[in-house]
């Protein structure tokens, strides 16, 4: 099973959701190969529960999944800490939103949720929780205390990183600092735009279709992580098609 562990469902978290947007990335993860992913946007988006309230309408939840055109797609999010560091939080629909609501007071820059208290609230659900992208400059997870770092199920080796930072040098750095604590790395291609989906992806051993099945799957280590030979070609496409798409529903919303 071919699964991304980190994608967004927007170009940018001050757009809506769209449906029609959300098919299209579906669409193309399907024809760069993937099986599943887990759909992590940010958790101070733009109307954050319109994104499960569109997707209940539209699309069948089974088990602990999204059924998109055959896409399995899992519910999660992404969220900030105080000490400066992203969170990947994967887990049912119903168990995400409820994290969204334990987060409300918590979704200005001034006042992210502290890493231990995000642990806490997250120990309340059955949920798959990674340390994202951990040496990218803007938000350097891995300078955080290892007691906190700990209690991550993984780390993400991450599409964007993976280009920015060198594939050798971050692959290097990532599998190092897990080794270190302990634990696992998956692949997560962070993309907004669906011309980043399979640049880098985790090929799981066993098919998945709940929380559960892929934190099983993590722990026990029945997986490999495949890093595309375009994989600069995919993320500096997805780079540029983006901005021209932010920068043309920018100029719609203010006709």
């Amino acid at each position: 099973m071919k699964f991304d562990f980190h994608t967004h469902g927007k170009l940018a978290k001050a757009f809506d959701f769209s449906v029609e947007y959300y098919i299209q990335m579906a669409n193309h993860a399907l024809e760069s190969g993937l099986d599943g992913l887990a759909l992590t946007e940010h958790f101070n988006t733009k109307n954050f529960h319109e994104v499960y309230d569109k997707l209940d309408e539209h699309f069948p939840y089974q088990d602990g999944y999204y059924n998109i055109l055959g896409l399995k797609v899992f519910p999660g999010m992404e969220v900030d800490i105080k000490e400066v560091g992203h969170i990947l939080c994967i887990g049912d629909r119903s168990d995400i939103r409820s994290l969204r609501d334990d987060l409300e007071g918590y979704t200005e820059k001034e006042a992210f949720v502290p890493f231990a208290r995000l642990l806490e609230f997250v120990s309340r659900y059955e949920m798959l929780v990674i340390g994202a992208h951990p040496f990218r400059p803007s938000t350097p997870l891995k300078d955080l205390h290892s007691a906190l770092l700990i209690q991550l199920d993984a780390f993400d080796l991450n599409g964007k990183d993976l280009h920015t930072r060198g594939i050798e040098k971050n692959q290097e750095d990532v599998h190092s600092f897990a080794l270190d604590l302990g634990k696992p790395v998956v692949g997560g291609s962070d993309t907004h735009h669906f011309k980043q989906f399979g640049a880098v992806y985790t090929e799981l051993e066993k098919t998945c279709s709940t929380v559960k099945e892929l934190k099983d799957v993590i722990s026990n280590q029945e997986f490999t992580i495949e890093v595309a030979n375009d994989l600069h070609e995919r993320v500096s496409e997805a780079i540029r098609l983006k901005a021209i798409e932010k920068a043309k529903l920018e100029l719609e919303s203010v006709k």
